[in-house]
């Protein structure tokens, strides 16, 4: 799969403050990212698990850190199926 890089600047002054570097700063915002593209219901958690750069199961785990639900999707089409 063609990858696209996407170039963020980032102010020194907030990774002083979050005591991290570029690469993990980085790193950090492609999972927070892909948890709430996924909690907004506009990425798969497969898609999510590929920006965040992780396997599926790696992503769903993760979840749990940001207090996600990982199957909130299939919950709610169950719940619409038995209306």
């Amino acid at each position: 799969m063609p990858i696209r890089q996407i170039t963020l600047e980032i102010p020194e002054a907030v990774l002083i403050a979050e005591k991290t570097d570029e690469i993990a700063f980085g790193r950090e915002l492609r999972l927070l990212a892909a948890v709430k593209l996924y909690e907004l219901g506009r990425l798969s958690s497969g898609r999510a698990a590929e920006l965040a750069g992780m396997s599926r199961v790696e992503f769903l785990l993760a979840l749990g850190r940001y207090k996600v639900f990982p199957f909130a999707a299939e919950l709610d089409d169950l719940e619409s199926q038995n209306v």
